[in-house]
């Protein structure tokens, strides 16, 4: 039976404990996204996009270089990979299966010298996201927009995927590209997503300790300690990690800083500074295979107040 996730409640209020968190609260929707098989019309995680037949599909024009330590695979044989893995889940694999996982990745010899390639050409786009408005209550759309598209090169530029996005109204696509081109091949298994349907969930989120007043930090910390020894955590992380911001897929919210430190951000155009539109993260919360949407690094995308079209690569 399928159960519908929901976010726990916090064991404290730490708003009401401290008040200088209250102004500072954010909603965020969690898209917590699940295998599935979503259609065009459908908010999803790797599935098809509602784009408009006479509408170029983006390509990537920048270099497209990469190492055979990590081979680029071509994403007909990384969903081939996939499907195999799947099927002889609890089992041995057959020959043939063996013999096909083999030609995709065929074994290697010691030690790997490096083998650069390169390829020619731009790169076509890769969907990541389609969110339409009716399922994530945390987009705010541009003016007569009520769906979000969200496309991704699969190659590092410079260690993140380049990324673009899309506002649209459906009701102004009618007549749908049904086969968009593809890659000829994928840098990393992890930039190629899987078809996931979503559970959207709306939730408040609180800044990531980083972003807070030095003094209100220790504050936090000092008062974390009891309650981290209950749980058996570190009371250095036990803010970030229970009561501030959500870990996976999201619209909305508040970034954690897990990797670098919070430095401001505006928009290269107008000055403006930028807020969260989208939180792409490499697991979702008790996924451990990690099968959920993408096996990505966590990726960050940013929007000006008046635009919302701004993206930005974050690491966490």
């Amino acid at each position: 039976m399928n159960v519908t996730p929901v976010t726990p409640p916090r064991p404290i209020d730490v708003a009401a404990v401290f008040p200088q968190l209250a102004p500072l609260a954010r909603t965020a929707t969690r898209l917590r996204p699940r295998p599935g098989a979503p259609t065009w019309h459908d908010s999803s995680i790797g599935g098809p996009l509602l784009w408009p037949a006479e509408e170029p599909w983006p390509y990537c024009e920048e270099p497209h270089v990469v190492d055979g330590i990590n081979p680029a695979l071509s994403p007909a044989d990384l969903r081939l990979e996939r499907r195999i893995f799947a099927a002889s889940h609890g089992r041995d694999l057959t020959p043939e299966e063996r013999e096909t996982l083999e030609r995709i990745r065929p074994p290697r010899t010691y030690p790997v010298r490096l083998a650069v390639q390169a390829y020619d050409g731009p790169i076509a786009m890769l969907p990541v996201a389609q969110l339409y408005i009716r399922d994530v209550p945390d987009l705010s759309p541009p003016e007569g927009k009520d769906l979000l598209q969200v496309l991704w090169c699969p190659f590092d530029h410079p260690i993140m995927p380049r990324t673009l996005l899309f506002w649209r109204s459906e009701v102004a696509v009618t007549d749908i590209l049904d086969t968009p081109p593809e890659p000829p091949a994928v840098q990393f298994d992890g930039y190629l997503p899987e078809p996931c349907v979503l559970e959207p969930e709306q939730i408040t989120e609180y800044p990531d300790h980083l972003e807070l007043s030095e003094e209100l930090r220790e504050q936090l910390k000092q008062w974390s300690v009891p309650q981290a020894a209950e749980e058996d955590m570190d009371p250095g992380t036990y803010y970030d990690c229970v009561l501030s911001n959500a870990p996976g897929w999201k619209v909305g919210g508040w970034p954690a800083w897990d990797s670098t430190d919070p430095s401001p951000q505006h928009c290269s155009e107008c000055g403006t500074g930028m807020e969260v539109l989208m939180t792409i993260a490499t697991f979702e919360e008790g996924d451990d295979a990690g099968t959920a949407g993408l096996r990505t690094p966590t990726q960050v995308l940013d929007r000006t107040p008046a635009t919302a079209a701004t993206t930005r690569p974050v690491s966490r």
